[in-house]
Parts: structure tokens; C-alpha cells; sequence
């Protein structure tokens, strides 16, 4: 009876993980670029009381076995990277990438970071940076004269500077992908940072071996949908609740032996 104790415990531990995963995808609804997470569970080891095709009596063999299994616990929560809606903001600055691949950004470590989120800003230097000042690279600075700035979705920026007719050429985004995008870590911020699992990052021009286009004027929004959130929200608190019913149970029978009378 102490086993089915600890056993509902582990689920219930489960679940309240579950709820903190689906709070911070909610909590990120509005978050440009965000990735939404998703919690695998696996279970845990099993007591065999009695292994399958044991011997019962000469010539005799058990078909099936007795395992008694011990709970579940959090397995992974892996980032999923499907495109996000793109929300319509007539910004030059506002930068979309249609399919796979991240920007990169220069943190002050002087490590580079990579981002989905494609609102840049203009600082003090004329240099292209995010919302946190981490200049875009390879870097991209805009004259002060400038008057029209486009982005192509090759990547190509030129600005029409005033007093000049033809457009100048100020650079090219280098977007990044990686082999398993799911491994990279998150910083907070906006950006993530490469590990082992996640591979080398591979640096291509846009629309060039297998990276997405950039689209100018737009900002890609998160990925999350309340409507699945909210259903999974609900799942866990059942489940949660079913698992403490079991530790109820479990003590309810604890209880009855205990009180037994000869």
C-alpha cells in the first residue's frame, strides 16, 4: 500500500511541472518570436514480481509477467519551432523570417546569441540592434541621413540617402540554422545560445540552403494558441487531481488495516 503512496506522488509532481511549462507558454502569448514548450513524461523503473516465460512446472511457461510500475517523471521539455503568425507593423525595422533559421546577435560576453525576434532598433552608433542593444551580425550600421531603408528578402539593406538618386548598399543579414534546434538553451530575452545537442550552428544567406526569406515591415508572433494551452491546462489539473485522489485512496485503506479488530 506504501508503494501506490509514492507512486501518485510522482504523478502528482508530474503534473504540477506540466502546469509550470503551460503557465510560461501563456505567460509568453504576446511575446514576439517566443516558441512554446511541450513537457514529455516517461515512466519510471518497474518492480517485477514475476518475469514473463518463467518456468511453472515442467514444459509449462508463464505467458505474461507481474510488474508493478513506480510513477512517472518529466522526460524533457522541448521548444517547438513552428512558424509563428505574422503580425503587420509597417515598421522599417521590423523584420519577419519566413521558415527556418534565427538571427544573430552579439552579446556583451562577446558570445553570439540567436534569436527569432525581429524588431530592431537603431543605436546611438547608427549599428542595427535588438531590444536589449545586442548589435545585429554581421553588423549593419544606418547613416544618420538616411531616408529610406529596405530590406530585401535575400537580405540585402540599402538606404536612400539624401541628396544621392541611386540606393547605397549598407550589408546583408546571415541567418543561422542548426540541426536540432530543440537542443539550443535559453538565455531569457529573446535569445538562445548553441549546445552540444543542438550541433554547430550553420550560417547561409537568406533563402540559400535551406533558410527561410526575411519579410521587411512585419514581426513574427509566438506560437502559442490559448485554446491548446488552456485544453492542457485543464488535462493537468485533472490528472493532478486524480493522482491525489489515489493518495486519499491509499490512505483510506491504510487506515481500514489499521484499525482492524481480531
Amino acid at each position: 500500500m506504501i508503494r501506490a503512496l509514492y507512486t501518485a506522488a510522482t504523478g502528482m509532481e508530474a503534473q504540477q511541472l506540466n502546469i509550470d511549462v503551460t503557465a510560461n507558454n501563456l505567460a509568453n502569448v504576446n511575446t514576439t518570436g517566443f516558441k512554446k514548450s511541450r513537457v514529455d513524461f516517461q515512466d519510471l523503473l518497474y518492480q517485477n514480481i514475476r518475469s514473463a516465460g518463467a518456468s511453472q512446472a515442467q514444459g509449462v511457461q508463464v505467458p505474461t509477467g507481474i510488474q508493478v510500475g513506480l510513477g512517472t517523471r518529466m522526460a524533457a521539455v522541448q521548444k517547438i519551432f513552428t512558424q509563428g503568425d505574422y503580425k503587420q507593423t509597417d515598421n522599417d525595422l521590423d523584420v519577419v523570417i519566413e521558415g527556418d533559421g534565427f538571427f544573430q546577435v552579439m552579446q556583451p560576453s562577446g558570445e553570439m546569441a540567436y534569436t527569432r525576434d525581429g524588431s530592431f532598433k537603431v543605436d546611438g552608433q547608427g549599428r542595427l540592434v535588438n531590444s536589449d542593444g545586442y548589435p545585429v551580425q554581421p553588423e549593419i550600421t544606418i547613416p544618420a541621413e538616411a531616408e529610406d531603408i529596405t530590406i530585401g528578402e535575400d537580405g540585402t539593406v540599402t538606404v536612400t540617402v539624401a541628396g544621392q538618386s541611386a540606393p547605397q548598399q549598407l550589408g546583408q543579414f546571415q541567418l543561422v540554422k542548426f540541426i536540432n534546434p530543440a537542443g539550443l538553451t535559453n538565455l531569457g530575452r529573446n535569445v538562445m545560445s548553441p549546445t552540444e545537442a543542438s550541433g554547430e550552428p550553420i550560417t547561409a544567406s537568406p533563402g540559400q540552403d535551406g533558410v527561410g526569406t526575411l519579410r521587411q515591415g512585419a514581426v513574427e508572433m509566438s506560437n502559442v494558441k490559448v485554446v491548446d494551452e488552456m485544453v492542457n491546462m485543464i488535462e493537468a489539473q485533472r490528472a493532478y487531481e486524480i493522482n491525489s485522489k489515489s493518495i486519499q485512496t491509499a490512505d483510506d485503506m491504510l487506515n481500514i488495516a489499521n484499525n482492524l479488530r481480531r
